[in-house]
């Protein structure tokens, strides 16, 4: 069994979702610290002027966990999200048939916990590119230990045989500690692929959150993820 480890993101690029499509499960690390400025709060789009941050603000606290991070919802942030959305992506192929089911998550939706607005966002696009593979949450298992020593107790309290890595492991991983489980390691070879993007005057912008592919190509983007 393939399984994928990956701290849960806001709307995240097409990798996260390649290297998804190429797991039996999905585990979300969402018992590790929270990065300020990372991408578990905020991703990129492409405007008219070039690209722009969405970020969901929080309410900030030393050394809390992903799980345990509050929306700092003193701020009208939903409703500026969703405007920029809509001015930018409006003439995009798609955004009509899409638009709803991602502004009941963003514009109107309650949720007070970042995990859950990740998630609820995350399981809204794995819809869009039918990826319907079985999830868990690491936070649920009940390990611990350095990094690698818990990407490996995770994999074994899942059964995975096979641990799916994106490039970045390779420079702290312990693979010594995957080999002594006898579990195989895995590294995901994902090259950003081109599809059809507003505002050609910018030229073609790499790794932008998902929904750029998504408004751009529709439930096709499916197909800018299969490629192994």
């Amino acid at each position: 069994m393939i399984v994928s480890i990956h701290q849960p993101q806001f709307l995240p690029y097409l990798g996260f979702f390649h290297k998804v499509a190429h797991s039996d499960l999905l585990v979300h690390l969402d018992d590790v610290q929270f990065l300020e400025r990372g991408h578990q709060h905020r991703n990129e789009i492409k405007m008219q002027t070039g690209k722009q941050w969405l970020t969901v603000p929080v309410v900030q606290q030393r050394g809390q966990t992903i799980d345990q991070v509050v929306i700092d919802t003193g701020t009208n942030w939903r409703r500026k999200q969703w405007a920029a959305l809509e001015s930018n992506y409006r003439p995009a192929p798609f955004f009509k048939e899409l638009a709803p089911g991602l502004k009941q998550i963003l514009l109107e939706g309650t949720q007070t916990r970042l995990l859950d607005l990740d998630l609820d966002l995350l399981h809204w696009a794995f819809e869009v590119l039918e990826l319907r593979m079985p999830t868990r949450r690491s936070s649920e298992l009940q390990v611990s230990g350095t990094q690698t020593e818990r990407l490996v107790s995770i994999c074994q309290a899942v059964g995975a045989t096979v641990y799916l890595s994106g490039q970045g492991g390779r420079l702290y991983m312990e693979l010594a500690l995957f080999e002594a489980a006898g579990i195989e390691v895995r590294f995901q070879e994902f090259h950003a692929p081109s599809y059809p993007q507003l505002f050609m005057q910018h030229g073609f912008i790499a790794n932008l959150s998902v929904v750029d592919a998504l408004f751009g190509c529709g439930r096709g983007a499916r197909e800018l993820i299969a490629a192994r």
